[in-house]
């Protein structure tokens, strides 16, 4: 039913919250020797999920790994700069997201009310 009310827009919430937590995983261990900074692929999860592969996996599906520009000694891959800037991005695009779903559900209660 969500899908049909929300559209695409219910799905990419969804993506978008867990790029979130994979992007500030990364942030949180940009100190962690040897860890390898992960992204999801937003256009690949987002096909799998209206493909009708639950989000949980769809994202899994997209999680790839990042080229580092430039390597470090201890093998981490996390570079501030790139992971702040793509955490930002899609914060931008996770609220613009969420205010375009608010006024999807406030048209509808409005709809509802007969206002």
């Amino acid at each position: 039913m969500s899908e049909g009310l929300f559209g695409i827009h219910g799905a990419a919430l969804e993506i978008r919250s867990q790029r979130l937590g994979v992007l500030g995983s990364n942030i949180a261990n940009a100190a962690t020797p040897n860890y390898k900074a992960r992204d999801v692929d937003f256009a690949a999860a987002l096909e799998a999920r209206m493909a009708g592969v639950d989000s949980e996996r769809a994202a899994g599906s997209a999680v790839r790994y990042r080229i580092p520009t430039m390597g470090s000694l201890d093998g981490n891959t996390v570079e501030m700069s790139t992971e702040q800037a793509a955490f930002a991005e899609n914060a931008v695009a996770y609220s613009a997201t969420l205010g375009f779903l608010r006024g999807r559900v406030e048209t509808l209660t409005r709809a509802i009310r007969g206002d």
